[in-house]
């Protein structure tokens, strides 16, 4: 057994994930590696998973390669490493400045003593290696220039291509389907004045960056007063499987996250006793770790309400299609000033609209409307949170 021969193991899976696919390989073989650096990428049929390196390293082995199926815990190459074979012992003598250089460079120093004869390693003997080592590198990238051009030049010729859909894609598309099959999906509407709001969050930022080192944005004051308003209508706090329908104690709120590789809905699980700055934090943490493909199957299980927010591109109106198997879903958008009428007069404020689309099935109409204007209502006066009223 070399015990410099380290696994790369895929990650655990939940017993509703059987398996998952490689996405992409982030290193080649040879190609070293750094201790916790991601070296691929796999794609459940609920999430991208960067899987990160054990140790400092070598990528000596690739067993699964891009678009293999892989298993939960399975073995997909092997990392040799560099730390543990640089502490060998060697036959001939060597000075510390002429074994860093070795290590610096990545050279097999096993097979230095077969290339340097002489009893002492100077510098100038792993200097000639190295160099070495350069001009065959060279040498295969001018035989490959040509090829590659070619290659290149023939991409640029293709007016189209055709890829399989990734795991990711088919599962949305899944979802998508079974909501539209399923459920019997209305949207009502609604405007809300945010001028307060505004005015809270100009009055309060700078003291909460400077306590809190986050940005106050609106999306924490969306979720307390979707949470308050789940309170109030727990039919909507729901998930349907059938012809069970399952009411949630708890408020784990989805956030619809857009990615590169599709849109996700991470969850902020308890929010209902998490503080605004809590709220903020979690929702910075999630979207980093999707930009990273570093979310955990935790992270994405167990939702029981998804607000979509795509004010944040600019959308103005939506109707959102409710996340399988959830029985409703929050729409918020752009914040624009607009002229409403105010006690008969004319008035410029900066309004968003509000939508909700639920399941018929289990969310009758006037819960839903209520439900959409008691949101309202909290964030025209916030003051309500507080007092809970």
């Amino acid at each position: 057994m070399n015990d410099n021969i380290i696994n790369i193991y895929a990650p655990e899976f939940p017993e509703s994930v059987t398996n998952a696919t490689i996405i992409s390989w982030k290193k080649k073989i040879y190609e070293k590696i750094k201790k916790n650096e991601t070296i691929l990428e796999i794609e459940t049929d609920k999430i991208i998973m960067s899987v990160s390196s054990p140790s400092d390293g070598i990528l000596k082995k690739i067993y699964k390669k891009k678009g293999s199926n892989i298993n939960s815990k399975q073995i997909l190459g092997k990392i040799e490493n560099i730390i543990k074979k640089n502490e060998k012992i060697f036959e001939k003598k060597i000075s510390p400045s002429v074994r860093r250089l070795i290590t610096e460079n990545n050279i097999n120093k096993e097979n230095i003593n077969n290339i340097v004869k002489k009893n002492r390693i100077t510098k100038k003997d792993i200097k000639e290696i190295i160099n070495e080592k350069h001009k065959k590198n060279k040498i295969f990238e001018e035989k490959n220039k040509n090829k590659n051009f070619e290659i290149s030049k023939k991409e640029k010729i293709k007016k189209s291509y055709t890829i399989s859909m990734s795991n990711l894609r088919k599962k949305i598309s899944e979802r998508l389907g079974k909501t539209k099959k399923n459920a019997i999906m209305l949207t009502t509407f609604n405007e809300v004045n945010m001028k307060k709001i505004i005015k809270i969050r100009n009055k309060y930022k700078k003291e909460f960056l400077y306590k809190y080192k986050i940005k106050l944005g609106f999306m924490s004051f969306f979720i307390k007063s979707v949470i308050e308003s789940l309170k109030e209508f727990p039919e909507i706090n729901t998930t349907i499987d059938e012809e069970k329908i399952t009411y949630y104690n708890c408020y784990n709120i989805n956030i619809a996250i857009s990615t590169n590789k599709g849109l996700i809905a991470p969850i902020i699980k308890n929010a209902d006793i998490m503080s605004m700055q809590e709220i903020e934090k979690k929702i910075i943490n999630l979207k980093k770790k999707a930009e990273k493909n570093d979310l955990k199957i935790s992270e994405m299980s167990s939702g029981s309400f998804t607000i979509s927010n795509g004010g944040v591109f600019g959308s103005l109106f939506s109707t959102p299609i409710i996340n399988y198997p959830q029985t409703a879903i929050l729409g918020i958008h752009e914040i624009k000033n607009r002229p409403i009428v105010i006690k008969n007069k004319v008035k410029i404020r900066p309004m968003t609209y509000l939508s909700l689309s639920y399941d018929h099935r289990v969310i009758d109409g006037k819960n839903s409307i209520n439900f959409l204007k008691n949101i309202k209502n909290i964030l025209e006066d916030f003051s309500r949170v507080i007092l809970q009223v």
